[in-house]
């Protein structure tokens, strides 16, 4: 058996984090599993070629796999338990007679049922509902903002329509240009088109980049490490200057000097670990 901080050991962690087999893993590399087997037993080691690669695939760094340090931390998938948060929007959005939010709330944790976050066990429902709370932090109160917070994903990944959500026309707009088009195979023409609509709407860009600010929070676990690059270029691309039509609004500026700081100190943080 492999001792722990060997190459082996790390690549064994590695595969087990990602859920995969040793078979998985060869099946991507194009190599036996009993080279895999090798590898992790320590009986051989990848050569550079297989190492990128095999870092690729089990989205770790190559320095992950080849330094030795002894150092562990202890990760949390979720810092807040999302009951409480539910009841926390609940009872906040009464005191404030929101009643788009007190009518979103429940229809979105109803069709996010049984859902997860991406590689985890977290219900999906996490997500609307730390939006909504960081909302709420912010000092943001609007109701059609919080209620399109929780209804963001709600025609895009459960397959609702915008005449089912339970909230006024204001709000049913931020849903809609939330929302992708499934329709444009181009991913780049897509965004281009997509952030454009965004920006016409200060609401709708400020919901956009507190969702894009709880993503980052999630990706290193969440995301594969070629997605980790892709999000951090598109954030730069298309994030940054979204906060601009946040800034440009006056009610909303503290909350984009707020996102500002934690959207670029996590893209910092990335690229210097990546």
């Amino acid at each position: 058996m492999a001792e722990m901080n060997t190459i082996g050991s790390r690549i064994a962690k590695a595969r087990k984090d990602m859920h995969m087999i040793q078979s998985d893993v060869a099946d991507k590399l194009g190599v036996t599993f009993q080279a895999v087997s090798l590898w992790e037993r320590d009986e051989a080691v990848p050569d550079t070629y297989n190492l990128i690669e095999l870092a690729k695939v089990l989205g770790v760094s190559v320095s992950f796999l080849v330094e030795d340090h002894d150092y562990t931390f202890k990760t949390n998938e979720k810092i807040f338990d999302w009951d409480h948060m539910a009841s926390f929007i609940r009872h906040t959005s009464r005191a404030r007679n929101m009643r788009n939010t007190i009518k979103a709330l429940g229809f979105a944790i109803k069709a996010h049922e049984g859902q997860t976050r991406k590689k985890s066990d977290v219900p999906y429902i996490y997500h609307p509902l730390n939006m909504a709370c960081h909302c709420f932090a912010m000092g943001i109160d609007d109701d059609a903002i919080v209620a399109g917070c929780l209804l963001h994903d709600t025609v895009e990944d459960c397959g609702c329509t915008y005449d089912e959500l339970p909230v006024d026309d204001e709000t049913k707009e931020l849903v809609r240009l939330m929302s992708h088009d499934e329709n444009e195979n181009d991913r780049e023409k897509m965004l281009k088109k997509y952030f454009k609509g965004l920006s016409t709407n200060p609401k709708a860009a400020l919901i956009k980049c507190i969702d894009r600010c709880n993503n980052m929070t999630t990706m290193a676990w969440g995301l594969s490490r070629e997605r980790i690059y892709r999000y951090i270029d598109e954030t730069e691309k298309y994030i940054l200057p979204l906060l601009k039509v946040v800034k440009d609004e006056p009610e909303y500026y503290n909350a984009a000097w707020l996102l500002k700081y934690q959207i670029e100190s996590m893209l910092d943080i990335y690229k210097r670990l990546m």
